[in-house]
């Protein structure tokens, strides 16, 4: 039987609670088997540690081990936490891009997926105030491209995907900012340019306060964003319980829930398990549509 790894995550979080959740819920998919990975052992709920951070830290690399070797068919991964990560020698900006560096791949991507809506990030972990800067068209059609090939092969036709505009208005034909001029709408026109059969449908610079709106309607099937809040905000307003962080372009699923460590309510026995079910589920659904490489 084919084998899904799930992390634990840092063991003072929620992370053990809702993998214990998920796999008593009688919601995942009986085609699998599952494997957890990683250690409680030193855990206390409520209080990470140095040794809860190093657990995650060898947890993550067990998983990445077991998934390159071909022992699991994707990984599944609970809540960290990152400034406690970088305290132990994790140096990467987040879990996305440790599983991008273990598998040696540069074409990568964050993509999020609940309810009616499914966004990629353009830029994901930096500082607001960079990310005017970090844009560029070929990375635009870069990232474009991964969501195209993902939706495509996860939809099984041709998807519309929106872009969405980086300023107020997308711009405002230039008054509120050019990057929709000099940048995005060249992106565009080079992602519309590739034809075949199954080509996605781009429409963009669209204005950032109405695209998500439109995509949750159905007018699109997924939105090609500028910056990491521009794309979760909305995903987790419209599917907070059931928003699913999927990395675009490595060579295995990778899929972990949209959501944090909490360690607030650590222990508690309040924390949900629907966003870790559908993260396993999708998983799930990515491994039998053979949907590991998207690069």
């Amino acid at each position: 039987m084919t084998t899904i790894g799930i992390t634990l995550g840092d063991a003072a979080g929620i992370g053990p609670e809702i993998v214990r959740g998920a796999l008593a819920s009688g919601k995942l998919d009986a085609d699998f088997s599952y494997r957890v990975i990683g250690d409680v052992t030193d855990g206390e709920p409520g209080k990470p540690t140095l040794k809860t951070a190093h657990a995650a830290f060898a947890a993550l690399e067990e998983s990445a081990r077991l998934a390159l070797t071909g022992e699991i068919a994707a990984v599944v991964t609970a809540p960290v936490s990152k400034a406690r990560m970088h305290s132990v020698g994790f140096h990467f900006p987040g879990q996305t891009e440790f599983f991008a560096a273990r598998c040696g791949v540069e074409n990568f991507a964050m993509c999020l997926t609940g309810g009616a809506l499914t966004v990629a990030l353009v830029t994901a972990h930096i500082p607001l105030c960079e990310v005017a800067g970090a844009l560029s068209k070929s990375e635009i059609v870069r990232v474009g491209k991964l969501l195209a090939e993902f939706l495509t092969r996860r939809l099984g036709r041709a998807p519309r995907i929106a872009v969405a505009g980086l300023n107020p208005h997308a711009g405002e034909s230039g008054d509120l900012g050019r990057e929709e001029i000099e940048l995005i709408a060249p992106a565009v026109a080079d992602l519309s340019a590739i034809r075949n059969p199954q080509s996605a449908i781009f429409a963009g610079p669209l204005s950032p306060d109405t695209v998500f709106y439109r995509a949750a309607r159905g007018e699109f099937d997924g939105v090609l964003c500028m910056y990491h809040d521009q794309g979760l905000i909305p995903l987790k307003l419209h599917a907070f319980d059931e928003g699913v962080n999927v990395t675009l372009g490595l060579p295995f699923p990778r899929t972990s829930p949209d959501h944090g460590t909490a360690f607030e309510i650590a222990g508690k026995n309040i924390a949900r398990s629907d966003s870790m079910i559908t993260a396993i589920n999708l998983a799930a659904e990515l491994v039998k549509k053979n949907l590991g490489p998207t690069a």
